[in-house]
């Protein structure tokens, strides 16, 4: 594009396993325009895990920091993943298929999942996210960073969701906002126990609207919120009932921002800032085609495959709107409210 003045903005980073690659070819993509000036970030689960990298490699390098961090970040989780038994078969491999529904080892934990807590099935609670975490960000950095973070996690008790910010995030956070809980026991923080902050912002906008001076937020999703058909597998049926799930409280926030736009008066400072918001999506439509079960695939070709998926939808994002940027919404937020 050509040269442009330098525009806050703020990105917000659904979760999504795996999938979570897509996010970061998207990042990768947006991060090479210079005048694209990082305010903050809202992140949940994969998108957490983006977010936190992102500013750490931001606050150390900047933007070819950021660009280099993510990479690593998911080159690690690769690494940690060759050993596991979640692999596609020699079939599948064969017919460039990415799922793992006729994996073994996805088929022995889908079964045991539904029989067995991971009380049960992992007592010492083990994560290797938890020392990939400990490689891949400094927190004491990330704790000063200058781009805010916002990441969510559901607290088990109350069902409502915890928004930490930057001093308050350590690898208990990441780790709780990405906290399934038929695969992973319930992260404990300050005495409460958390689960994935998708149940309750996947991710959490309106930090984003109160607390940055940046108007225009740019939504990487990764769960479809449109699917045609119904589903009729037994699989298929289950992954869209997650990504229903996943998406309400989105839907339900984007809804709220709608409504409070079309009521907020501009001359209330509150109002203000309901009034002047910008909302911008990249589309995750590669995605749709992929089933729950690739989202725990962690190959690396896999992880590859999405980042430049993710790379060819923000560079399409950038050349159907990225004058929109600064100017005007690029979705139209009204039509949520079509039938409410």
């Amino acid at each position: 594009m050509a040269y442009r003045d330098p525009l806050l903005v703020d990105f917000a980073l659904q979760g999504g396993g795996s999938h979570g690659a897509f996010t970061w070819g998207a990042l990768d993509r947006l991060l090479e325009e210079k005048w694209l000036k990082i305010d903050g970030i809202s992140g949940t689960s994969a998108g957490a895990m983006n977010a936190a990298v992102l500013a750490d490699g931001h606050a150390k390098g900047g933007a070819d920091g950021a660009r280099e961090a993510l990479e690593t970040f998911w080159r690690e989780v690769s690494r940690a993943g060759m050993m596991s038994p979640l692999r596609r078969t020699p079939l599948d491999m064969a017919l460039g298929r990415w799922t793992l529904d006729f994996s073994p080892g996805f088929i022995a934990m889908d079964l045991m999942a539904r029989l067995f807590s991971p009380y049960e099935l992992n007592p010492a609670g083990l994560n290797p996210l938890r020392s990939i975490l400990a490689n891949c960000v400094d927190f004491d950095r990330l704790s000063r960073a200058p781009i805010k973070l916002f990441v969510t996690a559901t607290n088990v008790r109350t069902g409502r969701g915890r928004v930490f910010r930057n001093p308050d995030i350590t690898p208990d956070a990441l780790l709780a906002s990405a906290c399934l809980p038929t695969m992973f026991q319930a992260i404990e923080i300050d005495g409460e126990a958390y689960w994935d902050g998708g149940y309750s912002g996947n991710p959490t906008m309106t930090p984003l609207v109160r607390e940055c001076d940046s108007k225009d937020t740019i939504l990487i999703a990764i769960n479809p919120i449109e699917r045609a058909g119904t589903p009729r597998t037994a699989r298929d049926i289950l992954n869209r009932l997650n990504e229903v799930s996943f998406n309400t409280a989105l839907v339900k926030e984007l809804r709220m921002m709608a409504l409070l736009r079309q009521v907020a008066d501009p001359g209330h400072s509150e109002g203000k800032l309901w009034a002047d918001m910008r909302i911008h999506l990249v589309r995750s439509d590669p995605l749709a085609e992929l089933g729950y079960s690739s989202k725990l695939n962690a190959e690396w070709e896999f992880f590859c495959m999405l980042r430049d998926k993710g790379r060819e939808v923000a560079e399409d994002f950038l050349k159907r709107h990225g004058s929109d940027l600064g100017r005007r919404s690029s979705i139209d937020l009204d039509t949520l409210l079509e039938g409410v």
